[in-house]
């Protein structure tokens, strides 16, 4: 997977930070979007992130996930 694939979530994640679903646990399974970056560095020093994909679902909703969590389209 790259930067800029279309993704969908394929296992069952519960997340807080949904913008319509503050606060409230929300399940993004089946949920499309496109992966916006792969952390790999941070200020310049290589990092091993236990989440290491950011997808982009809407304007204003992103989510770290593994690589297991999700597939392309």
């Amino acid at each position: 997977m790259k930067v800029g694939d279309r993704v969908r979530v394929k296992e069952s994640v519960v997340v807080y930070h949904h913008p319509e679903h503050r606060g409230q646990a929300f399940d993004i399974n089946g949920t499309e979007g496109e992966i916006a970056a792969i952390v790999t560095q941070w200020h310049d020093r290589p990092v091993s992130a236990n989440f290491p994909f950011l997808i982009q679902f809407s304007k204003k909703f992103k989510a770290h996930l593994r690589d297991f969590e999700i597939e392309t389209i």
